[in-house]
């Protein structure tokens, strides 16, 4: 199987992660009415992508990459116990560490490997979803710019199928705002690589904020 048919597959909404029960703050935003139609959820989730989360998980998912092609165990567990205290809020946490698990386990049912195995050895308790794939990636061989894409594109892909749920816009729309994003996404990802774990911050404290409320939000459909 290619890289690419490999990718497809760990970021599809069929790879049993529970993503689709996850919204990123987004659920609360719509109760708040800061996302109401296509332009508000394009400018929020762009925020996002390039000033909150998805920038900082590809950056995490970029080091976890490099450690493990480089079979450097020991530099897993700081990059991971990092990504899992990033989590602003504890839906958040739970997010990226119920996804991050869910996957390993996954990989390593379906797609394992020596270099796989013995690595995921050493998180053996909560593990950050971009640590997770990040990991894979790297103990697979894949190349890191395209894992990077892939990831940050999934990402975008799956706050807009949550978007669509809450019913702010339809499939049309999501469509062009997924379209709209995606070469944000493709370039963001050329420019992580060469950054440092010191790189890794955002600047989305309104979603951080609304992750808090969700938790005490009345009416949800979303873990997050």
């Amino acid at each position: 199987m290619t890289d690419a048919l490999r990718l497809m597959v760990w970021l599809s909404p069929t790879y049993p992660v529970g993503s689709y029960a996850y919204s990123h703050g987004l659920e609360w935003a719509v109760e708040a009415g800061e996302v109401s139609d296509e332009a508000s959820l394009a400018a929020w989730l762009h925020d996002v992508v390039a000033r909150g989360a998805g920038r900082s998980d590809m950056i995490l998912a970029a080091h976890a990459h490099r450690a493990a092609s480089g079979a450097d165990a020991a530099a897993l567990e700081p990059v991971n116990a990092l990504a899992l205290a990033l989590a602003p809020s504890r839906e958040l946490h739970l997010e990226t560490a119920q996804q991050g698990r869910s996957f390993l386990d996954a990989t390593l049912a379906a797609w394992a490997t020596p270099a796989l195995v013995r690595l995921a050895e050493t998180l053996p308790g909560p593990v950050a979803y971009p640590v997770a794939v990040g990991l894979a990636a790297g103990a697979h061989g894949l190349a890191p710019v395209p894992t990077l894409a892939a990831f940050g594109l999934a990402f975008v892909q799956n706050l807009v199928s949550a978007a669509l749920r809450l019913a702010p816009v339809g499939q049309t729309a999501g469509t062009r705002v997924i379209a709209g994003l995606a070469p944000c996404v493709a370039a963001l990802a050329e420019t992580i690589p060469g950054l440092t774990l010191d790189d890794v911050g955002g600047a989305t404290l309104r979603l951080d904020l609304g992750s808090l409320r969700h938790e005490t939000q009345y009416s949800r459909i979303f873990r997050s």
